[in-house]
């Protein structure tokens, strides 16, 4: 029986804490202001937030090559490239304002998305070398670095964009140019990783099951299930904050405020999140998330004052990392590693994929759904419903059968 060495696996660990603190900050910049500029880009206000949907597309369709990529060259590879990409997108996106071209603006979004993939496979890289003791830990850990993230980001935005009195779309110009240095500095962090790559499977090795079987399995079904709408979730309504913040009459630095308060519950219970779950069962923890993000809508839905925001925002970080992180526990302890690669990169296909339509959604929802920027963003918090229905449910069935099985 091979032992697994934890001791590289928490350097492994320290490594990717680390990238998601710095390289993790970019994202809440994006959704800061990449709203916000597409407001004033695009020819329809309706298609405000669809850079950030681009993002969240462009991270779908990276996902089923680049898993291909680190299975077959490893995770330092896949990562190297997502960062590379990511710069690639900022310093397009950069141009894009100079031209003041809605296109370019999309398609820097694009690549930019394949940063955003590469970043949701740091937890899963945080369980290759680890113990099945440690690895619900291994994935806290990593999340947890999203806390100096949620810090950085947003204070960025609020630092680069409060003290400047454009009032055009050239006052979000530095924000990209910022993310390109955070991906130069997420390309050095890499080379300190120290994950195998995976054996060139023999001729006789197991092939696992397919795609379709492994959906069909009821566990990384719900687990599934569970982290897209987790994940679609917070990104619908954490995607209109900036326009409802604003809309409501508040200016960009209290939307940063509000964004910074959302991402560091998002990451703050990572800290004891896997202990969490070793010890009450990741069904529970789930449930949990499930529920928190629910209480989130039902704030939100009380008004608009910016304690409403603030604790919406929070509630909804909470739910999203106990059901993101309680979801991909269960997904990583239900299949076979030569199955990895194969189920990695089509949870996080379908995951973005889901998180794309909730994007798409969300700017429709907010701009044109109602008269004014209150009947928007109540539009937004109740479109959760059938979807928190839907991981509830299914989460249900799940323990039911369980239990029935036991009995």
């Amino acid at each position: 029986m091979t032992v697994i060495d934890d001791t590289r696996a928490k350097r492994n660990v320290a490594v990717l804490v680390t990238a998601q603190a710095f390289l993790g900050s970019q994202m809440p910049m994006y959704f800061v202001v990449g709203g916000l500029a597409g407001q004033q880009l695009s020819p329809n206000v309706c298609l405000a937030t669809l850079p950030i949907s681009m993002i969240v597309f462009g991270s779908m369709t990276t996902a089923p090559w680049l898993s291909t990529v680190m299975q077959r060259f490893g995770r330092r590879a896949g990562f190297v490239a997502g960062a590379f990409g990511g710069m690639t997108g900022a310093a397009l996106c950069a141009y894009a304002l100079t031209i003041q071209s809605f296109m370019t603006f999309l398609l820097g979004s694009y690549l930019i998305g394949i940063y955003m993939c590469s970043q949701g496979f740091f937890r899963f890289a945080a369980t290759d070398t680890a113990s099945d003791a440690f690895r619900p830990k291994a994935i806290s850990y990593v999340m947890a670095g999203g806390l100096i993230s949620a810090i950085i980001g947003p204070q960025l935005v609020g630092f680069l964009t409060g003290a400047n009195g454009d009032a055009t779309m050239m006052r979000f110009f530095p924000v990209y140019l910022a993310a390109i240095a955070l991906n130069a500095v997420g390309m050095v962090l890499f080379a300190f990783l120290n994950i195998p790559k995976p054996p060139v499977p023999a001729m006789d090795a197991p092939k696992g099951r397919s795609r379709m079987e492994l959906l069909k399995t009821p566990r990384i079904a719900v687990a599934v299930i569970c982290g897209m709408v987790s994940y679609a979730l917070m990104n619908l309504v954490m995607t209109s904050t900036p326009l409802a913040v604003v809309g409501c009459g508040y200016d960009i630095v209290d939307a940063s405020h509000v964004v910074t308060g959302h991402v560091l519950a998002m990451y703050a219970p990572s800290f004891f999140t896997g202990h969490l779950i070793a010890k009450f069962g990741v069904e529970k923890i789930l449930g949990l998330g499930i529920a928190i993000l629910a209480g989130a809508g039902v704030v939100a839905l009380q008004g608009v004052e910016l304690n409403n925001f603030y604790i919406a925002l929070i509630l909804l970080g909470i739910g999203w990392n106990f059901g993101f992180i309680g979801a991909t526990s269960m997904l990583a302890g239900a299949h076979e590693p030569h199955e990895r690669g194969r189920m990695q990169g089509l949870n996080d296909l379908l995951v973005f994929g889901g998180v794309t339509f909730a994007s798409l959604s969300s700017g429709g929802l907010m701009n044109c759904s109602g008269g004014n920027p209150v009947e928007g963003w109540a539009a937004v918090n109740i479109a959760m419903i059938p979807f928190l229905v839907l991981a509830g449910g299914s989460l249900i069935w799940l323990m039911l059968r369980q239990r029935s099985a036991r009995v």
